[in-house]
């Protein structure tokens, strides 16, 4: 497939390059279901030990969250600082993209150890919110051009995860309605996020330990 033109996605490897559909900048609004997951206290534990222990250990969870992401047929937006990003977008993931989003979350933070007695490898929050972003290629054909999401409810996905503690994934009212999913009698929250003025209802759930 190489030798046709149709290399791997760098956002997903099971797509081809050209499944990203906008090849110059370039997109359109679309209804899709993102997640943001945040490593806590980062700060803290790089001061905690060497650069190298640091690096090695961002990269397990790097590796971890793309895996995850990869497997639920995600664009994987980034892998930022201590934050992993991974775009839902329904033509990819499918109609019930808000479901596979949540079961992400779910998986990502078992595999970083949130089940276990002994606590986490890595304490990681999470945010999850459905609703319509820009989706497309931002930047310029003549320098550096990237596939991304913009818009307000990308922001709100930001804050969400930024808020999310240790264990914790907070999933908004849009995300679990869409997902038509029954996770038993969840708490319910609402919180103030930085710029919005009025407050975002969320769910929340909890990985519980072995």
């Amino acid at each position: 497939m190489h030798l046709t033109g149709w290399d791997q996605s760098r956002y997903n490897p099971r797509f081809c390059e050209k499944c990203k559909t906008f090849e110059h900048p370039s997109g359109a609004e679309v209804v899709l279901t993102m997640l943001f997951a945040d490593v806590r206290g980062s700060t803290a534990l790089a001061e905690s030990m060497s650069t190298r222990e640091f690096s090695q250990l961002m990269n397990r969870f790097y590796k971890i969250a793309t895996h995850v992401l990869i497997q639920s047929d995600t664009m994987v937006d980034r892998l930022l600082g201590d934050e992993a990003i991974g775009l839902f977008l329904p033509g990819f993931a499918g109609p019930e993209h808000p479901r596979r989003a949540v079961e992400a979350a779910q998986e990502m933070l078992r595999l970083t150890g949130h089940n276990d007695s002994k606590g986490p490898w890595l304490p990681v929050g999470i945010g999850v919110h459905t609703g319509p972003a820009f989706v497309g290629v931002v930047g310029s054909e003549e320098s550096t051009a990237d596939f991304t999401a913009l818009g307000d409810n990308v922001n709100i996905t930001a804050r969400l995860a930024s808020q999310a503690g240790t264990g914790e994934i907070l999933i908004s009212d849009s995300t679990y309605t869409a997902a038509g999913i029954d996770l038993g009698n969840l708490e319910h929250r609402q919180v103030e996020l930085k710029g919005n003025s009025e407050s975002t209802g969320v769910r929340v759930i909890y990985i519980s330990r072995e």
